[in-house]
């Protein structure tokens, strides 16, 4: 369990020959006595688990200075595993009524107490007291096997007398359904209702190492999940791209650890960059238990979804890392270990619909159905960022509106007009950026001209690189802080979809045409061209490998933009629609 995402249900104690209990929703006023007044406390894994969550749930509780954790004095004594599995060694028997009741399933009594099932929390109290029973028998273990004597004048103690008193099996009176406010979960349409993101189309992939193994699948149109098991790559792209998502979300690594240059331990820069990325060291702080994307069993997962997310993106689909078990959580649902019935039955209370809710799916496809839902959160600005300059980030549900700046991206062929309509948003306020801004700046690095020739060479190097999305990040950190932005030029289906990545529905994809002789004539007069050098020069520059992908953008972009006018025209027109945007935003 996540100190940063759990919360504490439930707390009992034994103290003073009494039990006592404190449920979620209650005056926790008794359990602030109890501690206050305790000389010291006795747990098992408590440092680490009871004690964190108490201090954070409840600041004000006074808890003694001195704890005393069973885990590591039977670690001293060579009694190791699980409190249950000591208890087992031991021979200790506080659970007769309490049959397949573990720590899991302590977790779907509390779910189905919040359902109405008050018996659900009778037995959680039972398991809960048998707990705290069995601590004095492993404290009295523990303490024979180290050879612990009482003094001349000291009484022999048996610890398992105050921690199993006889009123353990008298649970409290007057225990009742919970509290409205205690069960209150959101649902899709509170979250998203009357947002773009409601009616979104998110595909969502639950991805398995290798294609041996079905991966699960969803498309989530609105809050209609359909969900299949698909095996191959080829599958997998082929029903994605028929899908025209807004957005792909997939559960898996979708990067490397920064300075990392492959996924499998022959690198040669494993020693110095290691195998976790800043997400899953932040996510480990959090308390949640994440792989490192790099672990031995993780590198073929790793190495897939890095290869499908290019893919997808190079057809200009916006891709996101998600992290559905956050989700599950936002949406206070049972995570997929806990059962297929307790996880359906969340995504159906949650406003979800479709065929999974009665016919038999995979686990995997009921993780994708959660994955998309990631994708619905992010669009809807309800989400987190867990990245850095260097690693493009897992996406993080969360409540909380994470308002992002609005950004027009403007494309289109050579002189159609693309940096005339920016300068246009540019004279209305909008922070301009370019593309070739920054490969300006590595020309001038390289000591080159900066004219279209090299521009266009160094654009190209960096696509076949591989690092377009790299170009993106530093164009945009031009404006960074601005509310609203143009981005002019951009080139190849990876920008769109990196721009629909970063601001969702806040991205207004414009593509700017005009027809050919009227570009070819104000290409000529921009360069200053005479009659018999313009067929050339622009035939040159419009074949180029950097504007050889320019007419796919068209179909990517949110509107096209006749420009077969004047500026004036231009201005009119533009006005009307960032007066429009300004209205829906």
């Amino acid at each position: 369990m996540s100190h940063f995402y759990d919360e504490i249900t439930l707390v009992g104690w034994a103290k003073g020959g009494r039990s006592g209990t404190f449920i979620k929703g209650q005056d926790p006023s008794e359990l602030f006595d109890v501690t206050r007044d305790a000389m010291a406390v006795v747990t098992f894994n408590g440092i680490r688990f009871d004690q964190k969550f108490l201090k954070q749930e409840f600041p004000e509780a006074q808890l003694p200075a001195a704890h005393i954790d069973l885990m590591y004095l039977c670690r001293r004594v060579g009694l190791t595993g699980g409190q249950k599995a000591i208890e087992n060694e031991l021979g200790l028997n506080f659970r007769e009524d309490l049959d397949g009741v573990d720590g899991f399933a302590a977790v779907l009594l509390w779910h189905k107490y919040l359902r109405g099932d008050v018996d659900s929390l009778r037995r959680l109290i039972s398991y809960n007291r048998a707990d705290i029973a069995a601590m004095g028998g492993l404290f009295d273990h523990a303490l024979a096997r180290l050879g612990y004597e009482h003094d001349l004048i000291g009484q022999p103690v048996k610890f398992v007398e105050w921690s199993a008193p006889a009123d353990r099996h008298k649970l409290p009176l007057g225990l009742k359904k919970p509290d409205p406010g205690l069960s209150r979960a959101p649902t899709f349409r509170e979250l998203f209702g009357g947002l773009k993101a409601e009616k979104s189309r998110i595909v969502g992939i639950d991805l398995t190492g290798s294609e041996a193994r079905p991966t699960g699948w969803c498309l989530l149109d609105g809050s209609r999940a359909e969900t299949e098991t698909i095996s191959t790559d080829d599958d997998l792209i082929r029903r994605t791209i028929d899908a025209s998502p807004d957005l792909v979300s997939i559960d898996s690594p979708l990067c490397l650890p920064f300075g990392r240059q492959t996924v499998f331990d022959d690198d040669p820069t494993r020693d110095e960059f290691g195998i976790m990325r800043f997400c899953e060291r932040e996510l480990k702080r959090r308390g949640v238990n994440v792989y490192p994307s790099l672990l031995p069993s993780m590198q073929k997962l790793t190495a897939r979804g890095i290869r499908l997310a290019g893919i997808f993106r190079s057809h200009g689909l916006p891709v996101i890392e998600s992290y559905p078990g956050a989700a599950q959580d936002v949406m206070r649902i049972p995570r997929k270990g806990a059962g297929e019935e307790w996880l359906k039955l969340g995504l159906k209370n949650f406003g979800v619909r479709g065929k999974f809710a009665t016919a038999k799916v995979t686990h995997d496809e009921l993780d994708a159905i959660t994955s998309a839902l990631v994708g619905t959160f992010h669009l809807a600005e309800l989400s987190e960022e867990l990245g850095t300059t260097n690693e493009p980030p897992l996406i993080i549900p969360r409540l909380e509106v994470n308002r992002t700046p609005f950004v027009v991206g403007v494309s289109g062929p050579i002189a159609a007009g693309k940096t005339t309509l920016a300068e246009i948003l540019q004279s209305r306020g909008y922070a301009y950026t370019r593309f070739s801004l920054v490969i300006d700046d590595l020309l001038r690095e390289r000591g080159l001209p900066l004219d279209r020739h090299h521009r266009q060479l160094v654009g190209a190097e960096i696509n076949r690189d591989g690092r377009q999305r790299e170009l993106a990040e530093r164009t945009l950190s031009r404006v960074s802080g601005a509310r609203t932005i143009v981005v002019d030029g951009l080139r190849f289906p990876d920008d769109h979809a990196f721009l629909k990545e970063k601001f969702g529905f806040r991205f207004v994809h414009l593509y700017v045409s005009a027809p050919m002789d009227i570009r070819r004539e104000r290409y000529a007069d921009r360069l200053g061209l005479k009659p018999s050098e313009v067929s050339q020069a622009f035939d040159e520059a419009i074949t180029s490998e950097v504007e050889r992908m320019v007419p796919t953008l068209e179909r990517l972009a949110d509107q096209t933009f006749f420009n077969n006018g004047s500026k004036e025209d231009m201005a009119t027109s533009l006005m009307s629609l960032a007066a429009k945007w300004e209205r829906e935003s």
